[in-house]
């Protein structure tokens, strides 16, 4: 177990950049051999307006590794937060980090930018892709990361985790981001299945859907639990969806200008 929290806890930026193109080219593959939908796109100019999102998030991302650093230094140095505070073995340990940050720095965030109605002028950027695939997942405005990102740095020093048990988690959302924005057709069995337990690309395609219900269903990020917990999960027929949003210009999905100014456009009008 030593062995297994020590490689995480040396994860090189490196190994992390290796593991997201693995998990890119899986997907990738996958989509183009078991799609869900047929997009009627230019599939290098849709994906690359996804991409100058990510750049962001990797900048950002450069920053939060320095502040995460300080903080597992404090937090260590203090003897601060819940897993300093009672004795555990290091899988209890690591089951209770995982658990905290799937439910509040992930399900909690993610509800907070649907009900906020700020947060959700930001997260429109993300809504607003009308041929979801892959790299929809890395479609965040910089603002938006940044909160997530601030909630998910708070529950780490809250429950004093390990640098290890974070990353370990870290690692787990890369895949998770690409597996339930990917553009793949798994049989509706084994899709319904693994729901009971975890998101799976369906279940997240309804949270993509253009207008609510659906739009406000189906929060989670790895664990299917929380939103089965509080009443927001929802699994139905996915020839029903339609991607993108009812209140932004469909036509202007990959206007890299119109996307980062969302957030700040009023002529877009929402209930929240």
């Amino acid at each position: 177990m030593e062995n297994f929290l020590n490689y995480f806890a040396e994860l090189t930026t490196i190994q992390k950049i290796i593991w997201v193109g693995i998990c890119l080219a899986f997907f990738f593959i996958l989509e183009n051999f078991i799609p869900l939908v047929k997009h009627d796109y230019k599939r290098l100019r849709h994906d690359g307006v996804n991409m100058f999102f990510f750049v962001f998030l990797m900048i950002i991302n450069v920053i939060y590794g320095i502040a995460l650093v300080g903080a597992t230094k404090w937090t260590s140095q203090a003897e601060f937060g819940v897993l300093n505070w009672f004795e555990m073995s290091v899988w209890l340990g690591l089951l209770i980090s995982f658990v905290a940050l799937d439910l509040v720095s992930q399900y909690f965030a993610h509800f907070l930018l649907h009900r906020v109605k700020w947060m959700w002028k930001l997260h429109l950027v993300h809504h607003s892709d009308t041929k979801v695939d892959l790299t929809t997942g890395v479609r965040q405005h910089p603002i938006e990361f940044v909160l997530r990102e601030a909630l998910a740095l708070a529950t780490f020093i809250l429950f004093g985790m390990p640098v290890a048990y974070y990353l370990f988690y870290r690692i787990i959302t890369i895949f998770f981001t690409y597996w339930t924005h990917a553009n793949i057709s798994l049989p509706k069995w084994l899709d319904k299945a693994l729901s009971y337990i975890i998101i799976t690309p369906n279940t997240h395609k309804f949270h993509h859907h253009f207008e609510r219900p659906w739009t406000d269903t189906n929060f989670g990020n790895v664990l299917s639990i929380w939103d089965r917990m509080f009443g927001t999960f929802t699994y139905d027929d996915t020839s029903k969806i339609k991607y993108g949003l009812d209140v932004t210009d469909e036509s202007r999905d990959e206007d890299i200008r119109y996307q980062l100014g969302l957030p700040f456009n009023k002529s877009i009008k929402t209930d929240y």
